[in-house]
């Protein structure tokens, strides 16, 4: 048994850090492409505003929640803290096969696509072009990341620099603009009956805002940041989706949004010509870099938390000293991450099979996490709590309600993918029974 003491994680992210990852993660993909399937399913400018600042409502109440369990209990694993604490180590280790099998892994390998597709835009490079992109973009945030935590934050607050000042270019050029230039086409009434679709698509463009709890053993104030960074974060954001989605209205009209499958691409294709489509591809594929660097960046997190429950795991979440990172665990991911986008490549709907691979088993975890915030909060009424979400229990029903919601449309929306996604997760029930054998035979020995 060596008796070198093992590397943890250090204080070493400020509020910045944190809330610069946060942001990188939420602001992505989304905004460019759901905006026009929500206006498909509301039936004005007002409904179409007020959807969105209803999603930004509802993904605060879940930012409260996160708030009070990351500030209670700090740790790298996040998620998988608060489930292990609230269900024990089956359930815990269940949320982190589906976080490297399916979650993680499914949304870098949709994000690095996205930024495949787009790349190809702007330097084309054959057939496999945007698979060559998204392998190429996964493997080289994976590098940046294993060289440090230092390297892999300061990566992302270029990234989301970037990303933020593209997004308000797109804002200002909107508003710069005579106005909207497309006369109504859409009768309003075929856009009024489908809210809930409409709150769902708002809801994915949020996603990702839960990532920020795997960094609360990493900053340096985690009682007073972690909720300043969840909050301030999420609002943020919220003000940025209101703006852009404005900046759409103002430029295209609900029916030029209804109309429109790259709303955003239009509205600089309106107002600048050509030039300002490939504008945004460049917009986009900053933003799809930012979310996946953010993502990588988060997503091995959770396995050193792991590794410290489940001794013949140790080796995968172990921590690197030198590069303050959990060097075998951004390995792992990178590796698995590149099999879903060989997956994606050979697949004909590409995307859309690893959204429907990775979506309903996310919902899932979120909704025992809410369940997991109340069973602590009665089981652990002493707890130090530097943060209690207000309004309780009405703030985490909601959020059980809402992550209810949003498994049962995934699930229904979804095709195959889905099937695949719970049968991988299935697959970690037997894992976990030899891990556990081992673990009892190396404890007898």
């Amino acid at each position: 048994m060596s008796l070198q003491k093992q590397a943890t994680p250090r204080a070493s992210l400020s509020r910045l850090d944190a809330i610069s990852i946060m942001v990188g993660i939420v602001i992505g993909i989304g905004i460019f492409r759901f905006p026009s399937l929500v206006a498909s399913n509301v039936p004005d400018e007002a409904t179409f505003i007020a959807i969105w600042v209803i999603g930004g409502a509802i993904t605060l109440v879940g930012a409260l929640v996160y708030a009070e369990l990351a500030a209670a209990y700090p740790s790298t694993g996040g998620e998988y803290h608060f489930l292990t604490r609230a269900f024990g180590q089956p359930t815990g280790f269940m949320f982190a096969w589906a976080r490297i099998s399916v979650i993680q892994t499914g949304a870098i390998a949709v994000v690095a696509f996205v930024f495949g597709d787009y790349a190809q835009q702007i330097v084309p490079l054959g057939t496999f072009g945007p698979s060559i992109y998204a392998g190429a973009a996964v493997a080289a945030l994976t590098a940046v990341n294993l060289v440090g935590t230092y390297e892999g934050k300061n990566t992302q607050h270029l990234f989301t620099g970037l990303t933020v000042l593209a997004i308000l270019a797109v804002v200002v050029t909107g508003f710069a603009s005579p106005g909207a230039v497309s006369p109504p086409t859409t009768p309003a009434e075929t856009a009024g009956g489908a809210i809930g679709l409409a709150l769902l698509f708002v809801l994915f463009t949020y996603g990702g805002w839960n990532e920020a709890a795997y960094l609360s053993a990493e900053l340096r104030d985690v009682r007073r940041d972690m909720i300043r960074v969840l909050v301030l974060g999420t609002g943020a954001i919220v003000v940025v989706y209101v703006l852009i989605n404005l900046a759409y209205l103002y430029v295209l009209g609900i029916d030029g949004v209804r109309g429109s499958e790259a709303v955003a691409a239009d509205l600089m294709r309106n107002v600048l010509g050509e030039s300002g489509a490939v504008a945004l591809s460049l917009i986009i594929c900053c933003t799809a870099l930012s979310t996946l660097n953010a993502t990588i960046f988060t997503g091995a997190r959770v396995y050193h938390a792991l590794g410290e429950d489940l001794t013949a795991l140790r080796g995968i979440g172990a921590w690197s000293g030198g590069g303050n990172n959990p060097r075998n665990a951004l390995l792992l991911q990178g590796v698995i991450a590149l099999g879903l986008v060989t997956y994606g490549a050979v697949t004909r709907s590409g995307i859309q099979a690893l959204v429907e691979y990775t979506f309903p088993v996310f919902w899932l975890f979120l909704l025992l996490v809410g369940v997991s915030y109340v069973v602590l909060r009665y089981r652990e009424p002493r707890r130090e709590r530097p943060f209690r979400a207000p309004l309780y229990p009405l703030t985490p029903i909601i959020f059980i309600l809402t992550c209810g919601y949003l498994l049962y449309s995934t699930a229904m929306y979804s095709g195959l993918g889905a099937v695949v996604g719970i049968a991988v997760l299935l697959l970690g029930l037997p894992l976990l029974f030899l891990l556990r054998m081992k673990q009892a035979v190396s404890a007898a020995e």
